[in-house]
């Protein structure tokens, strides 16, 4: 009954493979703007040529590259229950540092060819697939591309809202992990930037008059660490400290940045929380100085809901049937914008891309043979939503 995806797929493999090659060409790192925005127009054309896209239009940004929307027929009026399609345009290096595609037999390499130039080629290629067939237009389909996800989404997330409260489900496609395993966890990712402010002096001849920044920001960086906890999955990392003018001088600033992480909202708040009231006894403890945290708790948690292991099961299912492995990831650290999306209450899941090794170092790389099964498996997926069905 469904034969025909995996012809269509197989039948332009080679086109989508020269199509990866292009997009992957063109740096498009986050402040590349210019080709961020070839790359933005490249996709747009594509989603554009595709039987059943009713809309392809632009979010534009003073900042960034555009973002992109595209709606089929069934999702052009409202995003009200549909499939949410979410990716990203941006890699995460900057011109002159990592660049080019190239092929060595079963696998390609190149800056964002899974980090996720490879994911978007998996939809186009399931889209179109659809399209030719003449059925996606009755599919409630939105796919939002973001131009800035590699720096958090600080723009795409506020598209994403916009464009997709409201959906029945969001599949993200970012890198494809071993096995084909289907992320349905994330941690959140805070972060805060720690200022301490005292008062200088000479360290000589007048040390007493002085009220030593460096000394009260480490004994916040002391209290900060030790907010760590393992066992609820919350990391605390100070990773930057800097400050002072000389070794002879009573330091009268310095500042720390520090990431957290955490696996449910509630301890993200906890973290926020607990490090206010450690700049508060920080202060209180190294007399004539102050400490200042600004910080958020960023991308908020993509928690394994009941929802989401239920849009995972289904998802899996339609993956097995494309040849692949059907498995869940464990939690992953890092986040992505599936936590967006599950912060608007869709049932989410991610990592759905071509399988790979190395996003985000110069040895990425996807194992070509993935291509076609990945988008084999969301074609099965939206044709199983077709007209709303479960």
């Amino acid at each position: 009954m469904t034969g025909w995806i995996r012809e269509h797929l197989r039948a332009r493999e080679g086109a989508a493979l020269e199509l990866l090659e292009a997009l992957v060409e063109v740096n498009s790192y986050t402040h590349n703007r210019a080709g961020g925005t070839v790359v933005g127009d490249m996709l747009a054309a594509e989603l554009g040529s595709i039987e059943g896209m009713a809309s392809v239009r632009a979010a534009p940004s003073e900042r960034f590259a555009p973002h992109w929307i595209a709606s089929t027929a069934a999702a052009d009026g409202s995003p009200e229950g549909c499939i949410a399609i979410v990716g990203h345009l941006d890699t995460v290096f900057p011109p002159g540092s990592f660049e080019g595609f190239r092929r060595e037999g079963p696998i390609a390499h190149g800056p964002g060819v899974l980090d996720m130039k490879g994911g978007l080629v998996v939809v186009l290629e399931a889209l179109c697939a659809l399209g030719r067939e003449g059925v996606l237009a009755e599919i409630p389909v939105r796919v939002v591309i973001v131009s800035d996800e590699e720096i958090g989404s600080p723009e795409g997330r506020l598209v994403i809202e916009r464009e997709l409260a409201g959906a029945s489900a969001a599949l993200v496609f970012e890198a494809g992990r071993a096995h084909d395993a289907v992320i349905t966890a994330r941690k959140g990712t805070g972060s805060a930037r720690v200022v301490a402010k005292g008062r200088a002096a000479h360290a000589g001849n007048a040390h007493a008059d002085g009220a030593n920044a460096i000394w009260a920001l480490c004994r916040f960086v002391e209290r900060a660490q030790g907010l760590t906890d393992y066992a609820r999955g919350v990391t605390v990392n100070v990773g930057t400290i800097s400050g002072g003018q000389g070794k002879n001088t009573v330091p009268d600033h310095a500042e720390a940045l520090l990431d957290f992480r955490y696996e449910r909202r509630e301890d993200g708040e906890g973290v926020l929380e607990a490090l206010a009231r450690a700049s508060e006894e920080t202060a209180a403890s190294v007399r004539g100085t102050s400490v200042v945290v600004e910080g958020d708790m960023g991308r908020l948690p993509l928690e394994r809901l009941p929802a989401s292991v239920e849009l995972y099961r289904e998802y899996a299912a339609c993956a097995r049937e494309a040849g692949l492995g059907d498995g869940e990831a464990p939690l992953v650290g890092g986040g992505s914008d599936a936590s967006s999306t599950a912060a608007l209450g869709i049932p989410s899941i991610d990592g759905l891309g071509p399988r790979g090794t190395g996003f985000h170092t110069r040895d990425e790389r996807i194992e070509i043979a993935t291509l076609v099964p990945k988008a084999e498996a969301l074609a099965r997926f939206l044709l199983g939503r077709r007209g709303g069905a479960r």
